[in-house]
C-alpha cells in the first residue's frame, strides 16, 4: 500500500481508519489509524509504546502530543500510515478543560507546585469578552517551558526541571473559536486552533490580560480535523481487541 501525504490524500484520511468494528490486526500492521482516548497520567509516548508491543507493527508514531495530565484524542498512525503523520498534524485541533483563576505554577497546569496567587473578583463579564476578542484569530504565543519543544537539541521541559534558563521563541498561531462559560474562579472553555496552538501558554496570557492568574486544571482533547473523541478507542479495549 502506497501512503501520499497530497492534500488529495486528506479527505480521504478516513479510509485507513481502524476501529473496533472493522479491527483487523494485519492491516494495523501493515498501515492504519488508529483512534485513542489517552488516559491522563499519561505520555503520549507511553501509548504509542503500547500500541507497539499490542501490534507488533514495525512503525508506529503519533500526530500530536497531549501533556500527561491531559487526556483525549491521540491519533496513532502504524506502518506505511506513518508517512501520513504531519499532514495529520496539520489538521485544526478542538480541546475543553477549565481555567482556575487564583493561583499559577510554574508549568501553568498541576504539574508543578503553587508559586503564586492572584485576586480575580474585579474580572467583569466585559473584561472576559475583551480578553476572548484579544485571544481569536491570528495571536502570538510564546510555547512554556514546560513543553515537549526542543531547545537546543534537548526537551525544554527537560531542561527546565533541572533549573535552566529557557528562552523560547514566540509564534504566530490561530484560534477560530474560543468561548468561556464566564464562571470564576473555575472557567470552562472551549477552543478551536490550528497546529502548534499551546492551552497552556493561553491560559497564561488570558489570566494575565484580565490582571489576574491561572492555570490549567483541567484539558481534554476533543477532535483533530474529522475525527471526534467518541470515535477512539480505550487503551484496556485495544489490548483485548489484539488478545493480549
Amino acid at each position: 500500500m502506497e501512503v501520499s501525504v497530497s492534500n488529495k490524500e486528506n479527505k480521504g484520511l478516513d479510509e485507513f481508519l481502524v476501529n473496533e468494528a472493522n479491527f483487523d490486526l494485519q492491516r494495523i500492521r501493515n498501515g492504519a489509524i488508529l483512534l485513542f482516548d489517552k488516559p491522563e497520567h499519561w505520555s503520549s509516548f507511553k501509548l504509542v509504546k503500547k500500541v507497539k508491543y499490542f501490534t507488533k507493527a514495525a512503525r508506529v508514531g503519533h500526530a500530536g502530543t497531549l501533556d500527561p495530565l491531559a487526556t483525549g484524542l491521540l491519533i496513532i498512525a502504524t506502518g506505511k500510515c506513518t508517512k501520513m503523520i504531519e499532514s495529520i498534524q496539520a489538521l485544526e485541533k478542538e480541546y475543553t478543560g477549565v481555567f482556575n483563576f487564583g493561583k499559577t505554577t510554574p508549568s501553568i497546569d498541576l504539574e508543578t507546585e503553587f508559586n503564586g496567587e492572584y485576586p480575580y473578583e474585579h474580572i467583569t463579564n466585559a473584561d472576559i469578552d475583551e480578553a476572548v476578542l484579544k485571544n481569536t484569530g491570528d495571536v502570538v504565543q510564546t510555547p512554556p517551558v514546560y513543553s515537549a519543544i526542543k531547545v537546543d537539541g534537548t526537551r525544554a521541559y527537560k531542561k527546565a526541571r533541572a533549573g535552566e534558563e529557557i528562552v523560547i521563541k514566540s509564534r504566530v498561531i490561530q484560534i477560530r473559536h474560543f468561548e468561556v462559560d464566564k464562571n470564576l474562579p473555575k472557567m470552562r472553555f472551549k477552543v478551536n486552533c490550528s497546529k502548534g496552538t499551546y492551552i497552556r501558554t493561553l491560559t497564561h496570557d488570558f489570566a494575565h490580560q484580565l490582571k489576574s492568574g491561572a492555570y490549567l486544571n483541567e484539558l481534554r482533547r476533543t477532535a483533530i480535523g474529522q475525527f471526534r473523541i467518541e470515535n477512539a478507542l480505550q487503551i484496556d479495549k485495544f489490548q483485548e481487541l489484539c488478545g493480549k
